[in-house]
């Protein structure tokens, strides 16, 4: 009996030690496991602290970019326009027709009326237009991808472009209008409303490519009325991470909001570019007579200027992160179109605009239409604001594209309350490019923006032009 007992023990404690061996490796593999997890939430705690500083209100303000940090975009051959994979093909649209109002079926009569309406279809089989045949004297465009979609020659559509970066379940895409000719020819790309607040580059897009006709265009293009959508419905010149796209070009892919969004534009639009006008007004209740800012010592740029009939043009290099620089950077002919004043649609600067932009294709050879040249404008290789030397409320005695002397009053700032007057002098000849709604001001305020000519061959001015200091460019662009 004692024998049995003894052996049934050394059983239990066999199977005993070997319940352990056989435990231990899997327990090892859950601890690991846990250990990982703890090391990544630590890691993911550390990237949150990191963005959350990112966002710091102190931090805006410092937010430009360092250009020399950023990966330069790599251009791609217009030979390999529609070289991306796509996925499908855009309808074709008469962006001229307005969109019938749908009708509410309501009754099994109605139901009939309507299946017996003749019907539009925009299925892919209907998409070639036969007027590229009607047209054999002279070569046929090819076609253009875009956002994985394939638009044909001859068509005009509606595409959408979504940065991701809203959450999936709210993301509101982007409206792209394209317009790819029936013929060869260059890629011309607009972009409005990069910053919310400005509204008068939107409808002057709206009208420039709601005209075209694909069968007589020869090239492509490619409009975004609203680049940014957010501060657009929010009526803000910023992104929703309150900064400045403007000044974030060419983006990458891992930075800020605005970086992401600035990537995204970039890589899947801007890219396809052969040249580029950028549309912008003033900024905060400052009023931009029609003009052109361009790099005129680059001599593509200065080429492209001619073709904008009836504007003025100012050199200026403009800043690292605009859209324009890094267009240039890329080798896309880049120019800014400013119009106007923020939070307003003006008529008389929204005819001017699409003017010129008719005018620009016209000499591009885009299209053909009958085109009356006015005057050339003079060329501004330099310009610079003046400043209210005190704070009080101003009232201007000039008006956008006035030519002034020095020694003339270009507006008085009253003080209401000791009713003290200071006049704004021009210290210099020159003409208003640029100039700030009545309002009340402080000192140091922007008031007038002076172009004058140059008095010195520009070749002999650019070191002096490059070396100035980028305060007088930040209330441009």
């Amino acid at each position: 009996m004692t024998r049995s007992i003894s052996s049934l023990l050394r059983l239990m404690m066999f199977s005993l030690i070997l319940g352990v061996l056989l435990v231990r490796p899997a327990y090892a593999g859950v601890a690991e496991a846990a250990e990982q997890d703890s090391a990544a939430s630590h890691d993911e705690g550390s990237r949150v602290d990191e963005s959350m500083d990112d966002e710091a209100v102190e931090d805006i303000d410092a937010s430009m970019q360092d250009k020399d940090k950023l990966k330069k975009p790599v251009k791609k051959d217009k030979k390999s326009k529609g070289s991306q994979k796509a996925t499908k093909i855009a309808p074709n649209i008469d962006l001229k027709e307005v969109a019938p109002t749908p009708v509410i079926i309501e009754d099994d009569n109605l139901v009939d009326e309507a299946a017996a309406e003749p019907k539009t279809s925009s299925e892919p089989t209907d998409l070639v237009s036969p007027s590229t045949e009607e047209l054999p004297e002279k070569a046929v465009n090819e076609s253009i991808t875009l956002f994985n979609t394939e638009v044909l020659p001859n068509t005009s559509t509606r595409l959408a472009w979504s940065s991701g970066i809203q959450i999936a379940g709210l993301a509101q895409p982007t409206p792209v209008l394209v317009v790819n000719g029936a013929h060869p020819g260059p890629t011309l790309c607009l972009t409005a409303s990069i910053h919310g607040d400005e509204l008068n580059g939107i409808e002057i897009i709206r009208r420039t490519v709601y005209d075209l006709d694909p069968k007589e265009l020869s090239g492509t293009v490619i409009g975004i009325p609203i680049v940014n959508l957010q501060g657009f419905q929010q009526g803000s010149r910023y992104l929703p991470d309150r900064r400045d796209l403007n000044r974030h070009f060419p983006g990458t892919p891992t930075g800020s909001l605005a970086d992401r969004v600035a990537y995204s534009l970039f890589q899947q639009v801007i890219v396809n570019c052969d040249m580029l006008v950028d549309i912008h007004t003033g900024s905060f209740r400052r009023n931009n007579l029609p003009q052109l800012r361009a790099d005129m010592h680059i001599e593509d740029v200065a080429s492209l200027t001619r073709g904008f009939d009836g504007i003025a043009v100012v050199h200026s290099v403009g800043n690292p992160g605009m859209l324009r620089s890094a267009a240039v950077d890329a080798g896309i002919v880049a120019v800014t179109l400013e119009v106007g004043e923020s939070l307003r649609i003006q008529e008389d600067e929204i005819k001017a605009g699409v003017k010129s932009l008719n005018s620009l294709m016209e000499k591009q050879k885009m299209i053909s239409r009958l085109f009356v040249w006015g005057q050339p404008e003079t060329i501004y290789y330099n310009s610079y604001w003046l400043r209210a030397e005190h704070g009080g409320i101003l009232f201007s005695e000039v008006e956008l594209g006035d030519s002034v002397k020095k020694g003339d009053i270009l507006g008085t700032v009253s003080d209401p309350i000791t009713n003290t007057e200071y006049p704004i002098v021009a210290n210099t000849a020159g003409r208003i490019i640029g100039m700030a709604v009545d309002q009340v001001v402080m000192a140091g305020f922007a008031a007038y923006h002076l172009g004058t000519e140059a008095e010195i061959p520009p070749e002999k001015e650019k070191a002096l032009i490059n070396s100035k200091k980028s305060a007088n460019l930040m209330l441009s662009d």
